[in-house]
């Protein structure tokens, strides 16, 4: 496989996990805009799901209920895609989040969090991210090209609000993202992370008081508060030929709060 291999967004088919709400469909949406083929992992969303797939269409759109933290869920759900669309997923987007509610309030702090608050995270994060990755290695090999893109956030660099195991997962998550991009590069498969502060508004940010949005609108230089549409730009790049060099990177788009 060329290390500098690249398809075009128009030519790939992407697989969004948690694809059916929030954040995961307006990057459904995006790659849908630019000609994908695309496949919406959904839990509990199949409503969602299913107004997606008529909205774009079945010829270019598939809803797949799976359970992204058990491998043979994930496997299941690559076979069903496969013969949907007759390849296979060549773009993973890592997207899923466990129930999580950015509500600085309502968080359990240093004294009151368990660790099964953290395994449920890193469930979700890293072992997602593992059996998603493993399941896609075949057909990506098979295509001669492959695009994994895991969903970060910029409390890793930043931990304004001390989300324990939320956060300490996405810097798990981050470390096997660069981890992959060294073990998987010379099959000509990049690996990078693109992380979001808070964004207006998901279903996940729908706690968040407005003067935590205004006062963020205000600390960062664009002096507004960046919206799902505008990540989901960001995720397209590394989906791009304009990224085929690009590979182990961490892309924070938050408007320039911080600057990794």
């Amino acid at each position: 496989m060329s290390s500098n291999n690249a398809q075009s967004i128009e030519q790939q088919i992407v697989l969004i996990t948690g694809g059916a709400r929030g954040l995961g469909q307006s990057i459904t949406r995006a790659f849908a805009t630019q000609g994908a083929k695309v496949v919406i992992n959904y839990l509990r969303s199949k409503d969602s799901a299913d107004a997606l797939v008529a909205e774009i269409g079945p010829e270019r759109a598939l809803a797949v209920a799976a359970d992204v933290t058990e491998p043979e869920s994930v496997a299941a759900l690559f076979d069903t895609a496969r013969a949907h669309f007759s390849s296979p997923i060549t773009t993973v987007v890592n997207n899923a989040l466990v129930d999580f509610s950015f509500n600085g309030d309502g968080r359990p702090k240093a004294d009151t969090i368990t660790w099964p608050d953290f395994d449920a995270q890193l469930k979700g994060s890293v072992a997602a991210a593992l059996h998603t990755t493993q399941a896609a290695l075949p057909g990506m090999r098979e295509a001669g090209f492959g695009r994994i893109i895991t969903i970060g956030t910029n409390l890793v660099q930043n931990p304004v609000v001390p989300y324990h195991d939320y956060t300490a997962a996405k810097a798990a998550l981050l470390a096997l993202t660069r981890t992959l991009s060294a073990d998987l590069g010379p099959q000509g498969i990049t690996v990078n992370m693109v992380s979001g502060g808070l964004l207006r508004t998901t279903d996940a940010s729908s706690a968040t008081p407005e003067a935590v949005f205004d006062l963020i609108a205000e600390s960062t230089p664009l002096r507004r508060v960046t919206t799902p549409q505008e990540f989901a730009d960001a995720v397209l790049f590394f989906a791009s030929p304009w990224s085929r060099a690009v590979t182990g990177q961490n892309l924070v788009v938050d408007g320039g709060l911080v600057k990794d």
